[in-house]
């Protein structure tokens, strides 16, 4: 059998659609191999890393040193989701950790293997201790959120009913609108038109603040930058250390996602349908002096 793929391969005047085939057997596994086991496009889709990462960023993520060294405390790494229900079947279990499956998270090392980690609320202001040692963190987001729908709707019912979303934005308070630094704001997704805002520095309502926790083997303690607006281990616990597949290195694009709110909506996820869609306003949304940086 393997005798005739080579033959194959090695036959001349193929037809084009040989060749397409050919071209597509050598580039696909190749493909494939560096974006799981080398390097990792990603793109931000929530809120939870603010302002290090914004919605609609994409970053390269180093896949490849993670197989050979741990972590450290302080990177910002990607990760499966963490209650994600595997399949105990082997081959699917394969599938859905490397190929299909559940979805890629984003958070910054609080704690390795070793480390005991504490949060408190002190003075009304919730802080983190490591090993006894109060941190100092000066990546946590210190704007307040504001509250934006996710499209404008006539009235408040609409918003207790669910009709629509209600999604946070860091906002600047001394800037206007549409001169925010991390996203122009359309005052007519304001909830009735009123600004509505979750100050930083404050404790969660929840009591997710508050914890107490000894990380053992290959277990991590993980947060993120955006401590109101993210859902990470004071949610869900200790993160088992075998999701864990890339560390985020380098911001290559910033683009404001949320500018655009309609059905076609999910087609700014890919840059092509965006610009076809929007040619003159996509250029509008980009974040120049955000693009091409390393991160940390």
């Amino acid at each position: 059998m393997f005798r005739k793929i080579i033959h194959w391969f090695k036959k001349p005047n193929k037809s084009k659609s040989a060749q397409w085939l050919e071209a597509a057997l050598i580039i696909l596994p190749i493909a494939f191999i560096i974006r799981t086991f080398g390097y990792g496009l990603y793109q931000v889709p929530s809120e939870s890393m603010e302002t290090t990462m914004l919605v609609g960023e994409r970053f390269l993520a180093d896949k490849f040193t993670v197989w050979f060294y741990p972590v450290q405390r302080g990177d910002i790494i990607s990760f499966n989701a963490p209650l994600y229900k595997y399949s105990s079947n082997p081959i699917k279990n394969w599938w859905q950790r490397y190929v299909w499956g559940p979805d890629n998270w984003t958070k910054r090392v609080i704690g390795i293997p070793g480390d005991h980690i504490q949060g408190k609320i002190e003075d009304g202001k919730p802080v983190v201790y490591r090993n006894g040692e109060k941190l100092d963190e000066p990546y946590v987001n210190k704007y307040p959120l504001l509250f934006v729908l996710e499209k404008a709707i006539p009235s408040q019912q609409d918003i207790y009913l669910g009709n629509c979303a209600l999604r946070e934005r860091s906002y600047d308070p001394n800037m206007s609108y549409d001169q925010q630094p991390f996203y122009r704001i359309d005052p007519a997704l304001l909830p009735q038109g009123q600004i509505i805002l979750d100050y930083p520095n404050t404790p969660l309502k929840d009591g997710g603040d508050v914890y107490d926790v000894h990380l053992g083997a290959n277990e991590y303690w993980v947060m993120g930058d955006n401590r109101k607006g993210s859902y990470d281990s004071r949610g869900w616990g200790k993160l088992d250390g075998k999701l864990i597949h890339g560390k985020i290195k380098y911001r290559l694009l910033s683009i404001d996602s949320y500018q655009r709110w309609s059905f076609l909506m999910f087609n700014e996820s890919w840059i092509i349908f965006d610009l076809v869609l929007h040619p003159i306003e996509f250029w509008k949304k980009i974040r120049w002096s955000r693009c091409f940086q390393a991160v940390s």
